[in-house]
C-alpha cells in the first residue's frame, strides 16, 4: 500500500529544504567557528587542552601556591631525612624508624621530599614548570617570527632571494645544536649583556633554541606561500595597485596564522624536552632553582632507594609533552579544509 500522495509531496519537499538549511548554517559560520566545533568533538585534543590550562595555571600561581602551603621549593629540611640513604623517614621524630617507601608522600608533601635535602617535590615541580614554558614559550615566539619572516619573504620574491634564505635553512637544519648549546653554555660567563645567573641562562637558551630552530618553520610558511602567492585574492591585490610589504602583511600573512598556529603547538613539547636536556646535562638552570632536568640529573643519586624522585619529573614532561602534542594534532586536523563536519 502506498501513501498518500500529499504525504509523498511533503516528504519530497521536506528533503531539500534540510539540505539547504544544513548548507545555510554551515556557510553562515566562520572559519574559527567551524574549527572550534571540530576540536570539541575531539575529546583527546580537549583533554590535552584542558591538562596545558591546569599545568599554565599552575606555573603562573605558584608563588600563591607556595604562599598557601607555607613551604618553600628553596627550604631545605634534613631532620625529615635519613642521613645514610637520603630517603625520607617514616617518623621524623625516630630516626630508627627506617625509610619510607613513598618517599614522604603525605598531605602536605603530595609528590613526597627530595632525597637528601628535604625540600618539597610539589613546590619545585610547579616551579619548574615556570622555568620550562617559559623558556619554551618565548623560545618558540622567537622561532616563530624569525621563520615566518624569512619563510613568507623567500617564497613570495623567488629568485635569489629564494635561494639565498634557502641554502642558509640548509645550514641550519645541518648545525648540530646540541653540542653547539653544550658548548656555548659551557663558555658563557656567570654576567654578560646585563643579565647574571639564571636570568643569563634563561636569555641564552631562549636565544640558542629559537635561533637556530627557526627553519622547520620558515619551510613551512615558505612553501603555504608559494601556493598561497598564485591565487585570485592576490592578483587582485596586485591589480588594484597594492605594494609587495601590503601584500606580504595585508593578504598573505592573515591566511597563513592556521598552520603557524599549529606547528607553533607541536613545536613548544620539543622546546620543553631541549631545555630539560640541557638542564640534565648540567649546562641549563643552575641549581637550586627547580628544573625537570635538574631534578632528574640529582635523582641518579638516589634512584635504587627513592624512586619516586626520577618517576614525579619525569612524568611532569612526559605528561607536559603528551598534553602539547595531542592539542596540536587536534588543532591541525581542526583547522584542515579537507575535513568534514
Amino acid at each position: 500500500m502506498t501513501a498518500p500522495l500529499e504525504a509523498q509531496d511533503s516528504a519530497e519537499g521536506a528533503e531539500p529544504e534540510a539540505i539547504t538549511r544544513g548548507v545555510r548554517n554551515t556557510a553562515n559560520r566562520s572559519l574559527r567557528q567551524i574549527a572550534w566545533q571540530r576540536l570539541k568533538r575531539d575529546r583527546v585534543a580537549m583533554a590535552g587542552g584542558v591538562v596545558v590550562i591546569v599545568l599554565v595555571l599552575a606555573a603562573v600561581l605558584a608563588p600563591v601556591i607556595a604562599w598557601l602551603t607555607g613551604e618553600s621549593p628553596y627550604q631545605y629540611d634534613e631532620a625529615l631525612m635519613d642521613p645514610l640513604t637520603g630517603g625520607a623517614l617514616n617518623d621524623p621524630a625516630d630516626p630508627a624508624s627506617g625509610v619510607d617507601p613513598l618517599g614522604g608522600m603525605s598531605l602536605k608533601h603530595p609528590f613526597g621530599l627530595e632525597p637528601g635535602n628535604g625540600r618539597d617535590m610539589f613546590l619545585r615541580v610547579i616551579y619548574g614548570a615556570q622555568i620550562s614554558l617559559i623558556v619554551a614559550f618565548c623560545a618558540t615566539v622567537l622561532c616563530v617570527v624569525i621563520g615566518t619572516l624569512l619563510g613568507i619573504v623567500s617564497g613570495y620574491f623567488g629568485g635569489w632571494v629564494d635561494a639565498v634564505i634557502s641554502r642558509a635553512m640548509d645550514i641550519f637544519l645541518a648545525f648540530p645544536l646540541l653540542l653547539f648549546a653544550i658548548a656555548l653554555a659551557g663558555v658563557v660567563p656567570d654576567g654578560a649583556f646585563g643579565l647574571n645567573g639564571n636570568g643569563l641562562r634563561i636569555g641564552l637558551l631562549i636565544f640558542i633554541i629559537g635561533f637556530f630552530n627557526w627553519p622547520y618553520i620558515g619551510r613551512i610558511v615558505r612553501g603555504q606561500t608559494l601556493a598561497l602567492k598564485e591565487r585570485e585574492f592576490v592578483e587582485a591585490a596586485r591589480s588594484l595597485g597594492a605594494g609587495n610589504a601590503h601584500i606580504l602583511f595585508r593578504e598573505l600573512l592573515p591566511n597563513l596564522v592556521t598552520p603557524i598556529l599549529v606547528y607553533s603547538t607541536l613545536l613548544i613539547p620539543t622546546n620543553i624536552i631541549f631545555e630539560a636536556s640541557l638542564s640534565f646535562l648540567g649546562v641549563g638552570i643552575n641549581p637550586p632553582t627547580p628544573s625537570w632536568g635538574g631534578m632528574l640529573d640529582n635523582a641518579l643519586d638516589y634512584y635504587t632507594t627513592s624512586p619516586h624522585f626520577v618517576i614525579v619529573p619525569g612524568l611532569a614532561i612526559f605528561l607536559t609533552v603528551l598534553a602539547f602534542n595531542l592539542l596540536g594534532d587536534g588543532l591541525r586536523d581542526a583547522f584542515d579544509p579537507r575535513s568534514t563536519d
